[in-house]
């Protein structure tokens, strides 16, 4: 992408003027974006994002510049503007890079560049129409297909100098289901690190009747009532809690200055001993997998949380500095105008002790949440806030009447004492997770889990 001669004269430059370590990140993005509304190919976007940043540290602040320009004369130029904003002068250091292979995980047997455009299309179509078959009162469908070619090169004046290569696939559709003048939604977006042979074991028409099922469910749904009561989340997308009350209290970009409800408590017991969480960036095929990180760190299996004990954070390079511990491979950004800070990859509570009929059996009255939603967070209290897609009022150990409208809200605190029943359905769900480093591609998971209790918002 860069030879490796340029690489060290632009990391020798960013450093010349009182920089203690210098990264270089180049990257190349080529994705597919297809857009399906009302029964028709909506918009067809092809998309290539490539360009370098450059980033100094001084001890724990850090300078970053980056540009699409990437002659050498515009590589040089930024290398010397980032150095410009560290201080002045001209001591110029020798820098040796020793290119490293990278294993790679994630073999793909269908690039997306080799596969027709209308071959991507129909597949949207496919999802699109059944799920508009479903039923009558399914109003609105709408849909999306993406695919993602990255390649990136990342350099540093410790002599790192590693590539990868990261390819991902998803489709994801919309519905709404209308009656007497109600409308409610439904949605389903699987994806993974894979080529198009996902589709080999994800069927497009699976995938609209999903959505569509969601919506006709919602539309015939009572609101939900609201108080403090037990509540059972299903696994999959239901790992959100998770990921968001707890997950990115646990990111050193919080920890390292203190801004997390997290820090400082390393071996102590935080969660129910059933519990365990895990961080795992290496899992093949995975939507938030990835061989080495944007900071050219091999991804890793993390291990946050072990049997109710913390037992490690997720750590960049700024993050190790801060907190003088070792970097855990999750260093990642959007894209190269990004400076990358830690973020979660795959993040999921593992299988627990409970069977889940056992799960559902054992609560009287409360909330069965099959499908989570999106919601909010501060992680320095780790207060959330997250809706319910689809719920069921839980009777006697029966899951009853859809009801819609829940949403349920805590703090991660709380929510990691209180989960005290764990399943063994463990399975995962995409998204996209939004952070001061950009939007970046993530799964999130558990298996079915009660909460003894907390706060449902509802009517």
């Amino acid at each position: 992408m860069i030879e490796k001669s340029l690489l060290a004269d632009l990391l020798s430059v960013a450093v010349s003027t009182g920089g203690d370590f210098a990264e270089v990140f180049a990257e190349r993005e080529h994705a597919t974006n297809i857009r399906f509304v009302s029964g028709k190919v909506e918009a067809i976007r092809d998309q290539v994002i490539a360009g370098v940043g450059i980033r100094v540290f001084c001890g724990t602040k850090t300078y970053y510049a980056s540009t699409s320009n990437t002659t050498k004369e515009g590589l040089l130029s930024c290398a010397a503007a980032v150095a410009g904003a560290v201080g002045e002068g001209s001591g110029a250091r020798r820098i040796t890079l020793a290119p490293t292979p990278v294993i790679n995980r994630h073999a793909v047997k269908r690039y997306p560049d080799d596969v027709p455009t209308r071959e991507k299309t129909d597949l949207l179509r496919e999802a699109c129409l059944a799920a508009s078959a479903v039923d009558e009162r399914i109003s609105q469908v709408s849909g999306t297909y993406l695919d993602t070619d990255r390649a990136i090169l990342v350099a540093n004046t410790e002599g790192l100098c590693r590539e990868d290569r990261k390819v991902r696939t998803r489709l994801a559709i919309s519905a709404v289901a209308s009656a007497a003048g109600e409308n409610q939604s439904g949605f389903y977006g699987p994806g993974g690190g894979v080529g198009i042979e996902f589709f080999d074991a994800v069927s497009p028409r699976a995938v609209g009747e999903r959505a569509a099922k969601q919506a006709l469910t919602n539309l015939t749904a009572a609101y939900c009532p609201a108080g403090t009561m037990t509540v059972a989340i299903e696994n999959g997308f239901g790992g959100v809690i998770f990921h968001e009350a707890c997950g990115h209290s646990l990111e050193a970009t919080s920890v390292g200055i203190g801004a997390s409800q997290m820090a400082g408590k390393l071996g102590q017991q935080i969660a129910n001993p059933k519990l365990t969480a895990i961080d795992d960036g290496t899992i093949t095929g995975g939507w938030g997998s990835f061989n080495v990180d944007d900071e050219g760190t091999p991804a890793t299996r993390n291990v946050l949380i072990e049997n109710g004990v913390l037992k490690s954070y997720m750590i960049d390079r700024l993050g190790s500095r801060r907190l003088g511990l070792p970097m855990t491979g999750c260093g990642r950004r959007e894209n190269y105008t990004y400076e990358p800070t830690s973020r979660m990859t795959n993040t999921f509570i593992a299988n627990g002790p409970d069977k889940n009929e056992d799960i559902i059996a054992s609560i009287e009255y409360g909330l069965y949440a099959k499908e989570m939603g999106g919601g909010s967070v501060n992680p320095l209290t780790g207060e959330f806030n997250f809706a319910v897609k689809e719920g069921y009022i839980v009777r006697n150990g029966k899951i009853c009447e859809p009801v819609r409208g829940a949403a349920l809200i805590g703090t991660g605190a709380e929510i990691l004492q209180d989960i005290d029943m764990i399943g063994q359905n463990l399975k995962t769900g995409q998204g996209m997770c939004g952070s001061s480093s950009g939007s970046v591609p993530t799964d999130v998971g558990q298996p079915l889990i009660r909460v003894r209790k907390i706060t449902v918002g509802g009517r």
